[in-house]
């Protein structure tokens, strides 16, 4: 059995019910999953995948070279069913060429004569979770855990552990970690605020402040820090995705907008509080069994949420 991924962190997140439901339907059946590089790590410790084969659109797959190779070697799998999760044409073109009997995925007039099986989509307004376990449960396969999972192993415990010690947290402090970025910017707390929030967390709490984030978030936790007069844990850029989750769940609070982290710190059990700007919670809000608040801003004369990127107010 072949899942076909999805390339964003928190989507990915919601498809991992779908692992744990095949397992059980078919446990004598190898799994394994297509993914690009940069959500590999997701689904990586997962007992549920037999296999990751990374699709590396931007570089090893990009020439035409590439996808030949990469279609000979998914050819020797013989697979003999694909589920696929992403909507893109050329996703469903490679499993069509690479021979895989059965392949399974959600109708498009331009793909729809790759596929064995066309599901029609469900509406634009069901969670994102659920868009992608419908069209697994659409083959009579019953996904009854629908909790996603991040699986973190020992070694990322005892970095996250150093990190934080290196840093001056130990086991017994009151522990916030503040995750500023986000895929766009009008999805991001104000960052004046978030140094405000820290301020107070620091002053009030005692609270041991960390700001994470990916290497492209160093500049923006800086910024944070130098509004503050007590200075934060600066971390952005210092973990991988597993070294991130066994932060998190060392923490007693996360602080996060709408993004791939706050679904980590929820997959970890850890207290979130997220604040949605533009977006729906409905649609990528957290989900399962987490510690999550939401808190959306209704705001006089604005449709929330709306998705536009071109605001120029984002008062909400």
């Amino acid at each position: 059995i072949l899942i076909v991924n999805v390339n964003w962190l928190g989507d990915v997140l919601f498809t991992t019910p779908i692992f744990k439901a095949l397992k059980k339907a078919y446990p004598e059946s190898p799994v394994a999953c297509m993914v690009v590089p940069r959500v590999k790590e997701v689904l990586e410790g997962n007992p549920y995948i037999d296999e990751l084969i990374i699709f590396d659109e931007e570089g090893r797959e990009k020439s035409l070279w590439g996808r030949i190779k990469f279609l000979r070697s998914l050819k020797k799998q013989r697979f003999n069913i694909a589920f696929l999760l992403h909507r893109s044409f050329t996703r469903a073109l490679i499993i069509y060429i690479a021979g895989i009997p059965e392949r399974v995925g959600y109708y498009t007039k331009k793909r729809r004569f790759l596929l064995t099986r066309a599901i029609q989509p469900v509406g634009s307004h069901i969670h994102r979770m659920d868009y992608y376990l419908n069209l697994v449960e659409s083959y009579g396969i019953k996904i009854e855990d629908r909790n996603y999972q991040f699986f973190i192993n020992d070694n990322d415990r005892d970095f996250a552990t150093n990190l934080l010690e290196k840093n001056g947290v130990g086991r017994a402090d009151f522990l916030v970690v503040l995750n500023p970025g986000g895929n766009w910017d009008l999805k991001r707390w104000p960052k004046e605020r978030f140094a405000q929030l820290a301020e107070r967390l620091i002053a009030e709490f005692s609270a041991k402040v960390a700001i994470c984030g990916a290497p492209k978030d160093a500049d923006l936790a800086k910024e944070i820090a130098s509004l503050m007069q007590h200075q934060p844990i600066i971390l952005a850029g210092q973990t991988n995705l597993k070294q991130l989750g066994s932060l998190l769940e060392r923490a007693d609070l996360m602080v996060s907008a709408d993004s791939g982290p706050m679904h980590i710190a929820c997959a970890v059990g850890t207290h979130t509080i997220v604040l949605f700007g533009p977006t729906s919670a409905d649609i990528t809000g957290p989900r399962g069994e987490n510690r999550c608040v939401i808190i959306q801003k209704k705001v006089e004369g604005c449709e929330v949420p709306c998705y536009k990127l071109d605001c120029p107010d984002n008062r909400c």
